[in-house]
């Protein structure tokens, strides 16, 4: 399993977390999972990263930027984008 610079914050299970958790094992990608019902400052930091809202998952890539329940194909793209598929 490729070991790849990105952070998930969510909870398992929330259906859009278990989406894109099930779509890196698919890809063979192994990611940094915070669960925010077990780390506060991790809630916090999705509230932080989404101007607010606590919407998850959200998922930090290492260029900065990170996606909030994106689909799989928006995760695939940016994937693509960071060469990591």
């Amino acid at each position: 399993m490729a070991k790849a610079d990105i952070t998930m914050y969510g909870a398992d299970w929330w259906g859009d977390c278990r989406r894109s958790k099930r779509l890196f094992e698919e890809l063979d990608i192994q990611v940094n999972h915070i669960d925010v019902e077990k780390d506060e400052s991790a809630a916090a930091k999705v509230i932080e990263i989404n101007g607010g809202a606590q919407s998850i998952p959200v998922i930090v890539f290492s260029d900065g930027t990170h996606l909030t329940e994106p689909s799989d194909n928006d995760l695939k793209a940016k994937l693509q984008v960071l060469n990591i598929i």
